[in-house]
């Protein structure tokens, strides 16, 4: 007689498993510890064999009978239901290991060694905000360029355009990866070419007007932040260095004495040297007692082990009322100084460069290194402190030329 749900709910567990039988082989399987399994006998090739179609209540009588089903058609086409379930499962182990997100991970990991820690995050930030949702658990075998597109359609949605191109690539680096070790054949990325706008040309956005500039330094004394972040803030202009390089500064890299920081431009992979004028100094040693017994000088808000976030300027800047896409953003502290440096004040591009940690290839054909220009920039990188706090406090602007600065 066919089973149905009042006996096997009313079914109680005793000292030995005993079995309640259904039709055509499925039964279940009652044990002393009060588990209920759904099993299946079967004969194939001829010997018995068995089955297993899941646990009770999770598996219903009547889902338990359509995988009973399911298993006799496969009998019918002479295929042994149990070797079935095992290729499958072996099947979909395989696609879970080359899953999008498992082998973009793999990538990632092989050349993140070779790359600047600011890269690196932005990558890995911009594939699991963006990528990994929709295409990261699909076996990446089975991804199409419709699929692919679909994904970056979402961050052209929301007016990100240039992230949307770097997505691209970064997604076709992957496959070719993938191509590479074998998991794909061909690389469905090149089928998307011209599919998305051309993005217009990256800039950082950054105010170059001296009297602007007065209004961003009053603007930035008056932001609502931490003394941490507020600290970069202030010091951001000052060094015009990139934001990836002042955020994980470290205290171990910074003589108060000589007025120095020294430390290691990954970017370039070079050693750089940056004068720290008695404005900078000074803010430093306000910080100091804070965060100086830690290894970095603006640690994070969440641990002191390790440095702040890469946002963290540009958010205090958009709490200060600046648009960090049309107006300021903390790399744009950068432009500010080339522009001001060589038209107000007359300072020779080439220490400017040189102070920029740029590669400036002179008519020797040397390039850049950390003390050359040293003294010169020792007294740009005063002047140019002075020269902020001049116009912040309203003075006005003073011409210099090179000779003078």
């Amino acid at each position: 007689m066919p089973l149905s749900d009042t006996p096997i709910r009313a079914a109680k567990p005793t000292e030995k498993p005993y079995k309640l039988p259904d039709e055509k082989g499925l039964f279940l399987l009652v044990c002393p510890s009060g588990s209920k399994y759904w099993r299946q006998k079967y004969r194939y090739g001829g010997k018995e064999k068995m089955l297993a179609h899941g646990v009770y209540p999770d598996i219903s009588l009547k889902e338990a009978r359509e995988r009973r089903d399911a298993a006799r058609k496969l009998l019918a086409n002479d295929i042994d239901p149990g070797e079935n379930k095992k290729v499958q499962k072996a099947a979909k182990l395989e696609r879970s290991a080359n899953s999008f997100e498992v082998i973009a991970r793999e990538w990632f990991a092989k050349h993140k060694p070779n790359w600047a820690i600011s890269h690196a995050d932005k990558i890995i930030a911009r594939l699991e905000n963006d990528i990994f949702p929709w295409l990261g658990g699909k076996p990446i075998a089975e991804i199409t360029a419709p699929d692919i597109l679909a994904a970056l359609r979402r961050i052209e949605s929301r007016g990100a355009l240039d992230t949307a191109h770097r997505a691209l690539q970064n997604c076709g680096q992957v496959f070719r990866y993938a191509v590479a070790t074998g998991r794909v054949t061909r690389d469905p990325c090149g089928d998307l070419r011209g599919a998305l706008p051309p993005a217009r040309p990256g800039h950082f956005a950054a105010i170059t007007e001296p009297l602007k500039i007065a209004e961003l330094l009053r603007a930035i004394d008056d932001v609502p932040a931490g003394l941490v972040v507020k600290s970069a803030l202030k010091l951001s202009p000052l060094l015009f260095v990139r934001p990836g390089e002042l955020r994980t500064a470290r205290w171990a890299d910074i003589n108060m004495e000589k007025a120095e920081w020294q430390y290691f431009v990954s970017k370039t992979k070079t050693d750089h040297l940056v004068p720290l004028s008695s404005q900078a100094i000074a803010i430093l040693k306000e910080l100091y007692p804070l965060t100086g017994q830690g290894e970095y000088v603006f640690p994070g808000a969440r641990s002191r082990n390790s440095p702040m976030s890469g946002m963290a300027v540009n958010v205090a800047l958009r709490r200060a009322g600046y648009n960090t896409r049309e107006e300021q953003t903390g790399h744009g502290f950068r432009a500010m100084a080339r522009t001001i440096l060589h038209q107000e004040l007359g300072i020779a591009p080439e220490i400017i460069e040189h102070q920029l940690a740029h590669r400036v290839p002179d008519a020797l054909g040397t390039a850049y290194n950390r003390t050359k220009f040293l003294k010169d920039r020792r007294v740009m990188m005063q002047t140019w402190a002075d020269y902020l706090d001049k116009i912040k406090s309203g003075a006005d602007v003073i011409q210099l030329n090179g000779e003078a600065a």
